[in-house]
């Protein structure tokens, strides 16, 4: 099977992947949007979960035969590759409907009843509220999903535990992924999840590319022309050739962009804000399932009818586009004391307001109390032209974009709905804003 993207061109799906993606739990994503409420603000952002997770596979494809050129394509080769793959193709497939912005209505952990196997020791001790990861790993160890992948079961001798294994980031058997002694784990799983994983290298172009940006663009070729891997005690873990640092800074600020001029804007975080305060005032009428198999149904349209047939305010704003008008924004420590002052004042008149607040890392491995070397896996690679001699270090030792964008990026705002105050209201928002 061949698909036409519009991001990578051609797309070869094998025949054995058939299967899985006309399921109906893969082809649920046909109508989960990739970015939720964004849509509202770029009308083009209409593309959906399933050609992303297509673009991730497609890029992990051309990421594993980059950094395997030079290994004999045994059928164990083949087996982890097919694994990996499936990997990058099912990440996603256990986003609720507006993709992130529903998870505050799901279920507790132990409702899901996902075998024990597939859960880590904190989660067998501790019940938490679900998340998408979970009803990813649900799908893909307990559901009648699993009847699709019986065909890379008999080809490629895949085993869907591994798949599960390389989404939450543990195995507890690495030799599923040992080649000639080295353990490749570590490796795949930081292509699926990691700082330089292929769902961010689908992400950021596709969504540049839908919502009509340019922040998300970077040299996708260059980066996987200079993928290598950083082999330590037989361990693999992700690295780059050192002639690629400047490619993976570009990436970081393409990434960091996308979420401060997309991301983040205004009006679809106070959308997402609505849809909370819908949940929190509404609270029967719309919750996720702990059934796996309920759980398929539940799509972006779904959730839009019954808001659409919804009484509740907030359900009829979100239906309509109707976010309360944004009077101020913090994006320093000066001015966020004069959005609490206003904040305070809406409080006192018992005036409804939105408080949205968003804030972004540049690193997810950086922490402002910690020492990102201690932390950091991804290496950076040097080949000596003089005696082929290989160096390995830490991305941050370097590039110094981590210690610059050290500390999140916080923006905040205030909602109000301006028109229905009173004169004398809008002259105090005015003075505490000028002053």
């Amino acid at each position: 099977m061949e698909i036409r993207d519009p991001v990578h061109g051609s797309i070869h799906i094998l025949k054995e992947e058939e299967p899985i993606i006309k399921a109906e739990f893969f082809q649920r994503l046909r109508n989960i949007k990739q970015l939720g409420f964004s849509e509202y603000v770029f009308p083009g952002a209409t593309h959906t979960r399933f050609i992303h997770s297509i673009g991730v596979m497609n890029i992990g494809n051309m990421a594993f035969d980059k950094l395997f050129k030079d290994v004999k394509q045994t059928s164990d080769i083949l087996r982890i590759k097919e694994t990996f793959k499936l990997g990058c193709l099912l990440h996603d497939i256990g986003h609720a409907p507006l993709s992130h912005s529903t998870e505050s209505v799901m279920p507790q952990l132990s409702e899901l009843k996902i075998p024990e196997i597939f859960l880590s020791e904190k989660d067998k001790r501790v019940d938490r509220q679900a998340s998408h990861e979970d009803y990813t790993i649900k799908a893909i160890a307990d559901s009648s999903f699993a009847e699709s992948f019986k065909d890379v079961e008999s080809k490629f001798g895949v085993d869907r535990k591994y798949i599960a294994d390389l989404i939450v980031g543990y195995t507890s058997d690495p030799n599923y992924f040992t080649i000639n002694g080295i353990n490749y784990f570590p490796l795949l799983h930081q292509l699926v999840s990691s700082e330089l994983d292929c769902d961010r290298m689908d992400y950021l172009l596709r969504d540049s590319y839908f919502c009509g940006v340019s922040y998300g663009g970077y040299d996708l070729d260059w980066l996987l022309d200079n993928l290598e891997p950083a082999i330590i005690d037989n361990v693999a873990s992700l690295g780059i050739s050192e002639r690629a640092v400047v490619t993976f800074d570009d990436f970081l600020l393409s990434r960091y962009h996308m979420f401060v001029m997309v991301y983040f804007h205004y009006r679809a975080v106070c959308l997402e804000q609505l849809l909370m305060r819908y949940f929190e005032t509404s609270p029967d009428e719309y919750s996720i399932p702990a059934n796996i198999e309920e759980y398929i149904e539940h799509d972006d349209y779904h959730l839009m009818k019954i808001l659409r047939h919804s009484d509740n305010k907030y359900a009829q704003a979100l239906i309509k586009n109707k976010t309360p008008e944004k009077i101020f924004e913090s994006f320093n420590s000066d001015q966020l004391i004069i959005l609490e002052k206003l904040q305070y004042f809406f409080q006192k008149e018992n005036i409804e307001f939105i408080r949205c607040s968003s804030s972004g890392r540049l690193s997810k491995y950086y922490t402002a109390d910690r020492n990102i070397k201690n932390q950091h896996t991804m290496k950076v690679v040097r080949t000596s032209k003089f005696n082929n001699r290989v160096e390995y270090f830490d991305i941050n030792e370097a590039t110094d974009l981590f210690q610059k964008f050290s500390k999140s990026h916080a923006i905040n705002r205030l909602h109000v709905d301006y028109e229905k105050l009173s004169a004398e209201q809008k002259d105090e928002i005015q003075k505490i804003i000028n002053n």
